[in-house]
């Protein structure tokens, strides 16, 4: 995190950070009024404020909420304004803020398109519309036409009185303004990465910000909303000057859904407290995966699959396949403006390592974006003809017209999304729990002073995280997963096993007995659709375009024989690794609860919870269970996995609210199997990394920690403790310790 990303007091504004956040999966069935029940449960779990998915009013059906369709209305499926102000009164009645996810970067293109009344005045009266400067539309590309990408069969579209009828489908006659096209051809507008519906919006139009902020500005204003989360920031223009004025408008706290990747921090000049934590989860994990695991998994990977064993060529390879796929309609805009030769700009795009390099029009480039691009530069040119221009499109995207800067960089972000994380992430995967959002599968490379470096430079108001409505697996279904790494000849021997009783397609069937195993117990339905969806991802041998029936029953196949014929096996393997994970379970959560900036919870996480990538993952939660652990208590030594989860956490959330969320982060000596930290004077947090490692060792032995000066008291045992403490003695009830001082 940058110097920059401050302001978890609200020096920044009028309320302010969280001390920690509950994210909250609205639908049509789980509205206001169902969250304002959950009151008293999350006040006593210890939660700061909760964390709502979009608000504004969607397609009726939507589950999730990112498909607005009017920012004048809160949505009536959740129960409308009257509906919200009602929840906001509850919460606070139990010491309870409101955090709300907003959507600056796109509507949705409704079916029927009516659905939309600025879209459908601008498909009506084309540039003369009010609405016209709303939307990003290719008008000069198009020739004064805007290209609908809807068409998918021999039906002809149907005029009816003042309507243009095609299937669902709705268009105003008559149709100077706009031309239908086939659904596989790229659209005449900016769209939220492959995703035609989603129509890219001009929120740097100050009146376009004004319109579709109102309502979330009144609501701040109103004391009803209490902070910000902002999606996809790097689709917009101008991402600074939008947060800038999102910043001023609102006053609070707020953080960006900010993918960063490897070295990367959050730019200084951006104003919101932070990210929405995918960095954080990925340090966290690899802090519990084994380095020494990668050669044999990655041999396994590559022996079972016939894939490389080289990960940057698949990334390179992904990238080069979306951009000829998805974003033709993409280039050819691009390359109007930057001008040039279109393949060295192609080949550029498909260099870039980060979704966006932040050059502005207009002023000097940063030293590091300037770096960042002519690197990119320099490999491009490596897989170029000699003489390629690529000096030329280099210098034209960090220094050229205004528009093309922008869009270069508006264009990097779908591109990174759909050829790693849509793409690559489903083809490279010696040790899924890796493959995350922002991920780099091939580093196993967590180390304890490498994650004590990183905590050092948070600032106190950036989100952290383990699960959100978009991981590829929650937060258990990795600790699972990063036993593997601890384990890589047992984890062959059953993969072997299993295999010679159930296959397929090896470059599927690898990634299905790593989540088969990870998520176990799983119903066939539901590993069906996670398989289902990725093989489409992967685009191997089906895409979301190219649909065949028969590998797809070969899927419905494999999934009703591997779990018939060897799910007993499979079971029987998670249980001998539950010790291990459990482990890796309690240390991720204690160690994210704890360290600097606001613990995000997604809903559910406070116990176990072993979902897959959505919808997977945005199922409804049994609440009623977790209302029974939580008014249960703390039970005896034969704790449940899902009661131990529940303690850490609520005890965890607790004394957050007691602490100084500014207190420094203090790097405590705890040896190579645990990680161990101090929050100022006041807190210590220790927990067991690498079990296995641990068990095979003979356990702690003569290991020991030494405290900061006083007494503590342990918060999960009641144990109390001082000085130079044995850290077998220190965790003899539990892998973690939570120590608070009296």
């Amino acid at each position: 995190m940058s110097e920059g990303s401050e302001g978890s007091e609200g020096s920044e504004g009028s309320c302010p950070a969280p001390l920690s956040t509950y994210r909250v999966q609205l639908t049509p069935d789980f509205g206001f009024a169902e969250v304002a029940e959950l009151a008293p449960y999350l006040r006593d779990l210890g939660v700061g404020h909760v964390y709502l998915s979009p608000i504004l009013q969607a397609t009726p059906h939507s589950r999730h909420g990112y498909d607005v369709t009017d920012h004048s209305r809160i949505r009536e499926e959740f129960g409308g304004l009257e509906g919200l102000r009602a929840l906001s009164e509850t919460l606070t009645a139990y010491g309870l803020g409101v955090v709300v996810d907003i959507v600056p970067n796109h509507m949705t293109i409704p079916v029927p398109e009516t659905g939309n009344r600025q879209l459908w005045s601008v498909l009506r009266e084309g540039r003369a519309s009010p609405y016209a400067s709303w939307f990003d539309i290719d008008w000069d590309g198009g020739g004064g036409r805007v290209n609908m990408p809807v068409l998918g069969d021999a039906v002809e579209p149907v005029a009816d009185g003042g309507v243009l009828r095609y299937h669902e489908h709705e268009f105003p006659l008559p149709g100077i303004h706009y031309r239908l096209v086939d659904w596989r051809e790229g659209p005449g507008y900016r769209r939220f990465f492959d995703v035609s519906s989603l129509i890219g919006l001009r929120v740097e139009d100050p009146a376009v910000f004004d319109a579709t902020h109102e309502v979330i500005l009144s609501l701040v204003e109103a004391g009803v909303v209490h902070g910000l989360r902002v999606d996809h920031p790097d689709g917009l223009a101008d991402p600074r000057g939008y947060l800038a004025r999102l910043r001023e408008a609102s006053g609070v706290w707020t953080v960006a859904e900010k993918i960063l990747v490897g070295p990367e921090r959050l730019p200084a000049d951006w104003d919101c407290d932070g990210t929405t934590g995918y960095e954080v989860l990925n340090r966290i994990t690899r802090l519990f995966v084994d380095p020494a695991g990668r050669k044999p998994l990655v041999e396994l990977f590559a022996a079972r699959t016939g894939m490389p064993r080289d990960y940057a060529a698949v990334v390179r390879r992904s990238k080069r396949e979306v951009l000829d796929l998805f974003f033709s309609a993409e280039i050819d805009r691009l390359h109007a403006v930057v001008g040039s030769d279109r393949e060295t700009l192609v080949e550029l795009l498909a260099a870039m390592p980060v979704y966006r390099a932040y050059a502005v029009p207009g002023e000097p480039v940063p030293a590091i974006s300037a770096e960042i691009v002519e690197q990119a530069g320099r490999v491009a040119a490596a897989r170029l003809p000699e003489g390629a221009p690529v000096a030329e499109v280099v210098d034209r995207v960090l220094y050229g017209p205004a528009e093309a800067v922008i869009r270069f960089q508006q264009t990097c972000g779908p591109v990174m999304a759909k050829g790693v994380e849509d793409t690559a992430l489903y083809r490279w995967y010696p040790l899924s729990c890796l493959n995350e959002v922002g991920g780099e599968p091939d580093r196993f490379d967590g180390t304890v002073d490498g994650f004590h470096a990183f905590c050092r430079e948070m600032a106190p108001g950036t989100m952290t995280t383990l699960s959100t409505h978009d991981t590829k697996r929650s937060e258990d279904v990795r600790a699972r997963l990063a036993v593997l790494s601890e384990l890589p000849h047992e984890w062959a021997a059953a993969v072997g096993e299993w295999s010679a009783k159930v296959s397929f397609d090896p470059v599927l069937d690898h990634l299905a007995w790593q989540n088969l195993m990870a998520a176990w117990p799983i119903g066939e339905d539901r590993f069906f659709e996670y398989l289902f969806k990725a093989a489409r991802e992967a685009k191997t041998s089906i895409s979301w375009a190219t649909p065949d029936p028969g590998y797809e029953r070969g899927i419905r196949d494999f999934v009703t024989r591997a779990v018939d014929e060897c799910g007993a096996s499979v079971a029987e393997f998670a249980a001998v690794i539950e010790p291990y994970a459990r482990s890796n379970s309690l240390g991720q959560k204690l160690v994210q609860l704890m360290m600097p900036g606001v613990p995000d919870l997604y809903w559910g996480n406070e116990i176990t919870d072993f979902s897959l990538v959505d919808p997977d993952n945005r199922r409804p939660v049994d609440f009623a269970r977790r209302r029974a652990l939580l008014a249960g208590g703390p039970a005896g030594p034969g704790r449940s996995w899902d009661e131990d989860k529940l303690l850490v956490t609520t005890r965890a959330l607790h004394l957050r609210r007691r602490l100084d969320p500014a207190l420094p982060y203090v790097p405590i000596e705890a040896g190579e199997h645990a990680v161990a930290f101090a929050r100022g004077d006041r807190a210590v947090a220790v927990a067991t990394r690498l079990p296995v490692g641990l068990a095979r060792r003979g356990g702690w032995g003569s290991d020991t920690i030494t405290l900061p000066h006083g007494s503590w008291r342990d918060l999960l045992s009641g144990a109390e403790h001082t000085g130079r403490i044995p850290l077998a003695h220190l965790l003899s009830a539990l892998p973690v310790a939570l120590l608070e001082r009296e």
